[in-house]
């Protein structure tokens, strides 16, 4: 009996033990845990529901300008500021771009004046034969009639009769002849009038002009460079007809492309003007789809206003096409809605009952989660509009939490006393050693 009770003191005294040992360690030794939640103000602003896409400025209207005939370039023309034309140049329509060394032209337009100048000179010819030759044909004809009226009667020998006769046929053959040479000549002067016109047609290609008002995007030739216009025309100069109206060409994908109609507002920004929006409005879809990696995209044109001339051509355009908009309405981070409390906080949403549509935000008060029941309306991908619920602006909704670990302030300053390695402030109580 004594050796029974003896185990059961010594199991009493252990059990004691152990807990004492467990309320000194919790007490003097175990770490605490605190819980931080992280926190975001709910305002009233805009939202805007949309899909984003990447594009380029493209100038409204481009104009190529080539040469259409070849030689070397001598010379720039001036444009509206009285500078050699170069980039950003601008220029009015008709106004000289550049020219070409016209020395070869020009001897041929002075060859053609003279291949003009003889055939004008064949036909004074042609039609003075043609006046002898009718003439000639005036004259045998004459002599003819004449013979055909005596020999019948016997008063003209027959010699002379045929005489006549082959006169006549002569006259007028030679008088067709030289009716066909005055044609001939005539046909020459028309050929020789065609080549002088083409060959003045070069030479004035020679001069290489602006075909409308705007502004030079590129000069793709320098003075003593030769073209070549053999095959096809060079582009010499690339025109922007009007740079204060500006295209966006963003490729939408097939799947985004039925959201997207004509004359819907855009906004999109450019990396050479961070914080700034642009607007812009649907102006075209076009239809011919390309396939790239089995993705089928549409091109999509988007007017903007570029009257401060900020937006330069081909910049990158970060676009987004609004489907739906709100204004002045509450909003949380989408975050909120995700946010549940963690299990050391003793919260549990399980619990809470929400009617068909509601969700939930958690608010903090007084350092502790609330759960407030609210009505969702647009969502933006970022924040979502709040239409209804005990959601009020300003109140602190929770976005986050963490849980950080504290360790315990008695034992930090047991540490701090007792660790050798630890620099001691000096002692104030004792003085200066003697």
């Amino acid at each position: 009996m004594k050796k029974i009770f003896s185990w059961i003191v010594l199991i009493a005294v252990i059990a004691v033990l152990i807990a004492v040992g467990i309320w000194i360690y919790r007490h003097f030794f175990a770490a605490t845990t605190q819980i931080i939640y992280k926190t975001q103000t709910a305002e009233k602003g805009d939202l805007f529901s949309t899909i984003s896409a990447t594009g380029t400025l493209e100038p409204e209207e481009l104009v190529n300008v080539g040469a259409q005939v070849g030689g070397m370039i001598t010379s720039f023309g001036l444009d509206e500021n009285n500078q050699e034309v170069n980039y950003r140049s601008q220029v009015k329509e008709g106004a000289v771009l550049a020219y070409i060394d016209d020395d070869l032209y020009q001897a041929e337009v002075n060859i053609a004046k003279a291949s003009k100048q003889q055939a004008e000179a064949a036909i004074a010819n042609a039609q003075a034969t043609l006046l002898q030759s009718q003439a000639s044909l005036d004259l045998a004809t004459a002599d003819w009639d004449r013979a055909q009226q005596l020999y019948p009667q016997g008063i003209m020998a027959r010699s002379e009769y045929d005489s006549a006769k082959a006169t006549f046929e002569s006259a007028k053959a030679s008088h067709a002849i030289n009716q066909a040479k005055l044609f001939e000549a005539q046909a020459q002067l028309a050929s020789a009038q065609a080549s002088l016109e083409k060959c003045e047609r070069n030479l004035g290609y020679c001069v290489i002009t602006s075909p409308v008002d705007g502004v030079v995007i590129d000069r793709r030739v320098s003075i003593g460079q030769t073209v070549n216009a053999s095959m096809s025309a060079p582009s010499l100069f690339l025109l922007a007809k009007d740079l204060k109206r500006m295209e966006v060409w963003v490729s939408v994908n097939e799947a985004d492309i039925g959201s997207i109609k004509e004359g819907q507002k855009v906004i999109f920004t450019v990396d050479a003007y961070p914080g700034r929006t642009f607007d812009g409005t649907v102006q075209k879809i076009r239809l011919n789809a390309t396939m790239s990696q089995n993705v089928v995209t549409y091109v999509v044109e988007i007017y903007t206003d570029n009257s401060d001339n900020l937006l330069l051509p081909y910049l990158t355009a970060n676009v987004k096409f609004i489907l739906d908009s709100r204004s002045g309405v509450l909003y949380v981070p989408n975050a909120a809605l995700r946010f549940n409390p963690p299990m050391e906080s003793g919260i549990h949403s399980d619990s809470i009952d929400l009617k068909e549509n509601e969700r939930l935000v958690w608010v903090l008060e007084n350092g502790v989660p609330k759960p407030v029941s609210v009505v969702t309306g647009l969502n933006d991908g970022v924040n979502t509009e709040i239409l209804s619920g005990g959601l009020q602006e300003g109140m602190q909704i929770i976005t986050g939490s963490s849980i950080v670990t504290l360790a315990n302030q008695s034992d930090n300053e047991s540490q701090s006393a007792t660790n050798p390695f630890l620099p001691q402030p000096p002692s104030r109580n004792k003085g200066p050693k003697k």
